[in-house]
């Protein structure tokens, strides 16, 4: 179990001494009063006994401390023993009557003192046999009786020892114990911490004096735990109850933790160690009610800011500003603490079960409380300032910061503290030193800038806490009125470790002082003691430590006169210092040069002996600023810096340079012993029981030390020299009456009992007082030791009855043993006989069931074959129903395409007589728009006008003559391919006629010749003919092939032209289909929701009208008026779903009785007290903050869960709907908090997605009961209408779609007028939040747009100075009004994603932001003709690509279509800084740059636009005329000729979509609260494991 490290109160175990309740636990003189300490139990000793047998594992029982040792009374396990004072006065006693058998405490080197018994005698020397086993041989000297019948513990002085424990002991320390203390009287209860903070108090309050608490201990020994324990239970005496606001009480309390954030740290022996001294004075008025409070400080160790040693840690300020949410680490550019100089010098970064995160939330949260706000940044800069490292200069004896790292960490410590980075790196690496002829700077080597770096992270830090406990002082509020106080002194203890410094020296000559307080104190009670009883006493002396005090203040010999005013700057100043030490007090005891080593001493205190290094005494002793660090820091831009270091005079600051610490804490010493002096002092000493901070474990040596340390041990030799032993009248008489009975039974008075049995025992020295008996060391012991006789001659007779007890008890167990063993066999008999009629019954009972199994079986068969035939006659009733059914499905079908049929005949018919009127209409517009260009072009405008549209035609018909000429040198060259092609055939055919022809000159002269060499015969011969016909046919064949090529060739053009027309055509038929097909579907959807939230809307406005007719506005049912309710069939009340063709109206008139029905009911009586506790615990914890489990709200979903398990939505009448309504109007009263009104704007939509798939709004319920039984009257019957009603009418919404496997565990229920009227409530909040939010960011970039539209003019003269770093400064300048706009953005995004804003409305919200900023932008451009030129549009256009760029970062989750919205006045400066304005056409700019903009809208734009960058001109005269045309046309067609945009503020969306896009919610695994979480009534919120 870890020790108490997390700043929470611990439990402890406390131990005190008592002067008023002094026992001796010995039996002889040679022992006197030496008991210390008891331990604390809660309420009852069994109690305590438990709660002990847990906290020391080593011993079971009881323990009581002894002279310093804690003794087991059974184990005998000894814990702790103040050995030099108590055997120093057993030595002075008389010897004792020590016997066999006698229970005697023995000396013990490991274990100090310990118990046992004596088992042989042997003279002088006693054996003993120990409680651990072991055997001792001691002398009779130093063996001392024990006590066995003493109580559990015993007081003795007004001192509290506070043992810490180490670990929780909560019931210690609640508000019950507080109860039990208050006004108790002191000694009536159990020793406690909070028995002396009551003391102190009602010593205020009856005496009228001040008093004050002294809480003192080494390190880790409890001491800041018990100072708060204290102020808690005196906030408890005297707090206000009641009080709005906090109380002084509360911010006393709530400022621990802002301290110990500050002022704690790991050391070596504790891990919250406070590093400085702490004086708590808290006043009160006359009333005793606390009134004012003040905190004071002393010695901060301003050393370990800069140097820490293994395993102890820095500050824990340090280490919780590094365990920062990412935004604040990344905000102070911080990391791992590993990464830190000033942190990295120990290997512990982390403690154990501390979780720095979360302790820093804490802190946070209690400097808020306090009032004190958030100055980290300060911290953080400390962080950064160690990180910077120095290299040698160029120049000897100079320094320069080391690398780039060191550079970053040097600019980001300028940053945090708001100062020059060159002004902080010259105050680290130089000094200014002014003589009477110049001013010399002068630069430091490395060294020497580690160190004023060193000095300044210091400096900073001390005035840093300085200023908190100054801030709390005045947040707590002093009274000036206040006449009484009490001060509660949390101061360090005395510290003695290997290598002590200047800060262990102050802390020791502080114990030192308090110390004399506390002997001076001590004694004063002592001889107020021994007046008050009116004894005889005389001088008591005691250890006083003044020649300490002397040796260390007093002004003309002592050491702090050497360091208290000593700062000097040379480094051989403290080796003079020391010799001059060594030489002052060489003759003083108290003063010790150590042999090996010449800069240290050794003092010894009253607690032992110190040896001090004083090699760096006067560095830590300086407590001045250097001038360069004070001049840089007052002129801090920071205004908390600059407080921190603010300009001093010229004469104080050269007095106050060179001040000492050692002479500030002097005064500060001195001012407190004064106010301790005023005031009535108690003392609490802290006892550290092991140095490992584990529990139940006890080191005895180290526990005697710190009593030594404590003052206790003298505080015990001061009562010991006296009379240690006391006893009241009553009590001496209790214990020793014994001793003399006959005087019990004489009618004597207690003084004068006690006197005679003092007398008969004859012991001497002894007085008697007024109220108790005071005895002389060891005269106690020897009264035990008769007591012990004669309780010994008791016990013999006490044995010898209870030895004949025992054999009276024998004979009576044996004679029970023969009744027994008879009883035994009677019962073996009367078995026998049970078990034979046991069998005759289960016989009977076999039979029974056996007939009853084969009767029941019989049974079973003919039921089954009855079920059987019913089976079969109902499945062919539902055959033929089916059917039946069907057909008609079928006959609906057949009618609805018929009717579709004539309607889509007749809206063709109705669409080609349109289109007939139109061209009609349109030619009739056409013919009066010629006549008006005809007398237009009469005039000189008109003219030029036209001979520029003439010169543009030109050109057109230019470009088109061009165009043709190339496709008809593309058809030549087809052509001629062609030709060419025919030409080569026709080649071909002509070789082939001129090789015919040749042939037939060959055959002509072969036949010549054969005609000449023939005889002479009269022939034709028809050759000739046939070939010429074969020419000529070959020809025609030719022509007529060249004719169909031609014919083909144009025919396939023709083709061509026809496909890319038809082409051209279906491409626009496809997307006017498809267009057609989208704006279908889109009518579809908002149909069927229309439909949907039409039908919700009747069942809602349904059940509000049975409810106003049924309730009159006096109470009572109406009556004697008919009321009659007509139902419109729909997707919710019986039609057919999926697109089915609508029916004949269902009517339903449902007409009221003429008298009050019976059914009807009074409203339902208010809940009871129960449920409206419950009620008020819901509403008290929704009104809270309860943050998000796993992205989901926690409120939404406890309200819900409530109202679901209570059946809120089902009752007639509740008024819980109405308060958590009131909690959100109450909640969003203030429009300008965004994180609130975000919180409930998420908690809003999860609630009414809840509610839109819980609460199920048909219209069954206005159904009449006749209607139900008939929808319902069949198998056949409640089948279909389960399949053809909607999900909402069937109570089914969740089946739908997506909804059906993410809300299949939310059970729907019936709907009453409450939960209705709630449902409509919560959707107009949430629509309010949202327009909330909404109006909101359109606030805060207003003004920005305006600056936006504005920047380019009033900046344009920057722009044309020509210097290329002026512009970019401009530009930098110009762009910022953008930059503003999107960290506006970014701030709401951030808002809304740590609320877990459903995407969904997040997107809505970014969208109309967008469109507003798009209407903004583009009317202010329509508007003003200075926005419309080439300039502007570059700037806007630049600012525009910061928002893209904003959109594309925030992802299209959140931002969605909001780039798209922005598309008016995108395209618009897309068109403003596009060259060659003149060239482009009307065409080209309505359907390619600017297909979004009005004819209007671009017509003012191309007449304002101007070039103030390159003058060039608008678009041509041809398109501005065309634009003039074009608006004439809109304006005859009574289209709308506004150019401006409007603003959409409506709500974008409904209940149904919110429904549709949100996730599921999982309520099943949220936490309760733990406001609500301990109550019984909310045990259903707990998950099912708990």
């Amino acid at each position: 179990m870890s020790c108490w490290t997390s700043r929470r109160p611990p439990d402890r175990l406390l131990y005190t001494i008592s002067s008023r309740e002094y026992h001796s636990r010995e039996s002889g003189p040679a022992l006197n009063g030496t008991y210390l300490a008891e331990k604390v139990f809660a309420a009852k000793p069994e109690r305590w006994r438990r709660a002990s047998s847990r906290m020391f594992s080593s011993a079971g029982r009881r323990c009581l401390v002894t002279a310093g040792v804690l003794l087991d009374e059974e184990e005998g396990s000894s814990v702790e023993e103040v050995q030099e004072i108590i055997v120093g006065e057993r030595r002075k006693a008389a010897p004792v009557n020590i016997i066999v058998g006698s229970h005697v405490w023995v000396e013990d080197a490991a274990e100090a003192w310990i118990d046992g018994e004596v088992f042989k005698i042997n003279g002088e020397e006693v054996h003993v046999r120990t409680t651990n086993g072991k055997t001792v041989v001691a002398n009779i000297s130093k063996v001392f009786p024990k006590d066995t019948e003493a109580p559990p513990g015993v007081r003795t002085l007004e001192i509290l020892i506070a043992i810490n424990p180490f670990q929780r002991l909560p019931h210690l320390y609640d508000t019950h114990m507080m109860e039990q203390y208050k006004g108790a009287q002191f000694g009536e209860l159990s020793p406690h911490v909070f028995a002396v903070a009551d003391v102190a108090y009602r010593a205020m309050i009856n005496e009228g004096k001040s008093n004050s608490i002294l809480v003192s201990g080494e390190s880790g020994a409890g001491k800041t735990e018990t100072t708060k324990m204290l102020m808690r239970y005196l906030a408890h005496l005297g707090g206000r109850a009641g009080v709005e606001g906090r109380t002084v009480e509360q911010q006393v309390l709530e400022s621990n933790p802002v301290l110990e954030a500050f002022g704690n740290a790991k050391t070596v022996r504790n891990n919250n160690s406070s590093r400085f001294g702490k004086f708590v004075e808290i006043q009160f008025d006359k009333n005793g009610r606390i009134s004012g409070a003040a905190i004071r400080t002393y010695l901060l160790e301003r050393s370990r800011v800069c140097q820490i040693s293994d395993p102890e840690r820095n500050y824990h300020c340090f280490y919780l500003l590094c365990a920062a949410p990412p935004e604040e680490r990344e905000k102070y550019k911080l990391e791992y603490p590993k990464s830190f100089h000033y942190l990295n010098q120990s290997n512990c970064y982390q403690l154990d079960g501390v979780n720095d995160a979360e302790e820093y939330l804490a802190t946070r949260r209690a400097m808020d409380v306090v009032g004190i706000g958030s100055y980290f940044r300060v911290v953080a800069a400390i962080l950064h300032l160690g990180n910077i490292e120095f290299a040698k200069g160029v120049e000897i004896d100079s320094s320069v910061i080391k690398d780039d790292k060191s550079r970053f960490h040097l600019n980001m410590t300028a940053e945090l503290l708001k100062c020059d980075a060159k002004s902080l790196e010259d105050a680290l690496i130089k000094r200014v030193m002014v003589t009477p002829e110049e001013i010399i700077t002068r630069t430091l080597d490395p060294v020497a800038a580690v160190v004023s770096r060193d000095a300044l992270a210091k400096t900073i830090y001390s005035r840093l806490f300085d200023w908190l406990v100054d801030k709390i002082n005045s947040s707590i509020g002093q009274d000036p009125n206040s006449k009484q106080l009490i001060g509660v002194l949390d101061i360090y203890g005395f510290e003695s470790f290997k290598f002590n410094s200047f800060e262990q020296f102050c802390i020791n000559f502080t114990n030192e002082k308090l110390q004399q307080h506390f002997n001076q104190h001590v004694f004063k009670m002592e001889q107020e003691e021994y007046t008050k009883e009116e004894i005889n006493w005389s001088y008591i002396e005691f250890v006083d430590n003044q020649d300490v005090l002397d040796l260390i203040e007093k002004d003309l010999d002592g050491c702090y006169i050497y360091f208290g005013d000593h700062t000097s700057q040379n480094p051989h100043y403290m080796l003079l210092l020391i010799i001059k030490l060594y030489q002052t007090f060489k003759n003083n005891k108290r003063f010790i040069k150590p042999k090996l080593s010449r800069t240290s001493f050794t003092i010894s205190h009253y607690a032992g002996e110190v040896t001090y290094l004083a090699d760096q005494f006067l560095d830590k002793n300086k407590d001045y600023v250097v001038a360069e660090h004070q001049d840089l820091l007052t002129a801090s831009k920071c205004s908390f810096v600059a407080d921190l270091f603010p300009p001093l005079p010229e004469e104080s600051s050269k007095s106050s340079k060179f001040s000492s610490i050692g002479s500030r804490f002097k005064l500060q010493l001195q001012s407190l012993m004064e106010t301790l002096s005023s005031t009535e002092p108690h003392y609490i000493r802290c006892v550290k029981p092991n140095n490992v901070l584990k529990p139940a474990i006890f080191e005895n040596g180290n526990i005697i030390q710190q009593l030594r340390c404590g003052g206790v041990l003298e505080a015990i030799r001061i009562s010991c020299a006296g009379y240690p032993t006391r006893r009241t009248f009553y009590e001496f008489l209790l214990r020793f009456g014994v001793l003399a009975p006959e005087v019990l039974e004489g009618n004597h008075d207690d003084k004068v009992a006690c006197q005679m049995i003092l007398d008969k025992m004859g012991l001497k020295g002894y007085q008697i007082g007024k109220t108790k008996v005071f005895l002389r060391a060891g005269q106690m012991a020897e009264l035990d030791a008769r007591r012990a006789e004669v309780l010994g001659n008791a016990a013999r007779t006490i044995q010898r009855q209870i030895r004949t007890y025992i054999a009276r008890k024998e004979f009576i167990a044996l004679r029970q043993a023969a009744i027994h063993l008879q009883s035994h066999c009677r019962g073996v008999l009367a078995r026998k006989i049970f078990e034979q009629l046991r069998r005759e019954a289960a016989a009977l009972k076999i039979q029974r069931n056996f007939r009853r199994y084969t009767a029941r079986k019989s049974y079973l068969t003919l039921y089954l074959s009855a079920v059987t035939l019913q089976t079969g006659l109902r499945a062919m009733t539902a055959r033929d129903e089916f059917r039946f059914r069907k057909q008609t499905k079928a006959a609906i079908v057949i009618q609805a395409q018929l009717r579709r049929h004539i309607a889509y005949s007749y809206y063709k018919r109705l669409q080609k007589a349109a289109l007939a009127s139109q061209c009609g209409w349109r030619g009739r517009v056409a013919r009066r728009e010629l006549r008006k260009l005809k007398m237009a072009a009469r005039e000189t405008g008109a003219l030029k006008e036209a001979k520029d549209k003439l010169e543009k035609r030109v050109e057109e018909l230019t470009w088109r003559l061009q165009f043709e000429k190339r496709l008809r040198t593309d058809l030549e060259e087809e052509k001629a391919q062609e030709i060419a092609k025919l030409q080569d055939a026709l080649h071909a055919m002509q070789i082939q006629v001129e090789e015919a022809n040749s042939r037939v000159i060959k055959e002509r002269e072969a036949a010549r010749k054969a005609i000449e060499e023939a005889p002479p015969v009269i022939k034709e011969t028809p050759v000739l003919v046939q070939d010429t016909e074969k020419v000529e046919q070959l020809t025609t064949e030719v022509e007529s092939l060249k004719a169909s090529l031609l014919s083909e060739r144009q025919a396939a053009e023709e083709a061509r032209k026809a496909g890319k027309d038809a082409e051209a055509r279906n491409s626009e038929l496809s997307k006017k289909l498809e267009d057609s097909q989208q704006k279908v579907d889109q009518l579809q959807e908002s149909v069927q929701r229309l439909e949907e939230k039409l039908s919700n809307s009747e069942s809602e406005n349904q059940v509000l009208r049975q409810q106003a007719l049924t309730i009159s506005p006096t109470g009572k049912p109406l009556s004697g008026r008919p009321k009659s309710i007509i139902l419109q069939r729909t997707p919710e009340n019986g039609n057919v779903a999926n697109g089915e063709p609508r029916v004949a109206l269902d009517m339903m008139v449902a007409v009221s009785n003429a008298r009050e029905p019976e059914s009807e009911e009074k409203p339902q009586k208010s809940l009871n007290e129960k449920q409206q506790e419950n009620q008020d615990l819901l509403i008290k914890c929704v009104s809270q903050n309860l943050g998000f489990s796993g992205g989901k709200p926690v409120a939404a979903c406890i309200i819900y869960k409530c109202l679901l398990h209570w059946r809120s939505f089902e009752v007639e009448r509740t008024s819980v709907f109405d308060r958590i309504i009131q909690t959100v109007a109450s909640a969003i009263e203030v429009p300008d908090n965004n994180d609130v009104l975000a919180y409930w704007l998420s908690n809003s939509s999860t609630l009414l997605l809840l509610l839109q798939h819980t609460l199920k709004a048909s219209g069954a319920a206005s159904l009449t009961p006749q209607r139900r039984r008939t929808a319902s009257a069949s198998l056949f019957g409640r089948m279909s209408q389960g399949l053809r009603a909607s999900p909402q009418s069937a109570g089914l919404s969740f089946l739908n779609g997506r909804a059906l496997s993410r809300l299949d565990d939310l059970r729907q229920v019936e709907a009453k007028y409450p939960a209705l009227l709630f449902k409509q409530q919560l959707t107009a909040f949430l629509e309010k939040i949202y327009g909330m939010i909404r109006d909101n960011l359109k606030k805060e970039i207003s003004p920005l747009l305006g600056l936006c539209i504005q920047a380019p003019r009033t900046s344009r003269a920057s722009l044309v100075k020509g210097r290329s770093q002026a512009n970019a400064v401009a530009q930098q300048a110009l762009i910022a009004h953008w930059q503003s706009i999107v960290k506006s953005l970014n701030s709401y995004l951030m808002i809304m994603k740590a609320n877990y804003v459903p995407p969904f409305l997040m997107r809505k919200v970014f969208t109309q932001i967008f469109s507003f900023i798009n209407v903004q932008l583009f009317n202010s451009l329509l508007l003003r003709r200075e926005c419309c030129s080439f300039s502007n549009g570059e700037y806007v256009k630049a600012g525009l690509a910061e928002l893209e760029q904003w959109c594309h970062e925030a992802t299209a989750e959140f931002a969605g279509s909001a780039w798209d919205e922005l598309k008016h006045i995108r395209q618009a400066v897309g068109f403003l800084v596009i060259h060659q304005k003149p060239k482009k056409t009307l065409n080209e700019i309505t359907k390619e740059l600017c297909p979004v903009l009005s004819i209007q809208q671009l017509y003012r734009i191309s007449t304002m636009y101007w070039d103030d960058k390159y003058g060039t001109h608008s678009v041509s005269s041809d398109v501005i005329s065309s634009m003039r045309i074009m608006m004439t046309e809109d304006s005859n067609n009574a289209v709308s000729s506004s150019f401006l945009l409007d603003d959409d503020s409506s709500i974008p969306f409904t209940v149904d979509d919110i429904s549709k896009s949100m996730q599921q919610v999982e309520i099943a695994d949220i936490d309760p609260p733990p406001l609500i979480r301990e109550n019984s009534g909310f045990g259903f919120l707990l998950p099912r494991s708990e």
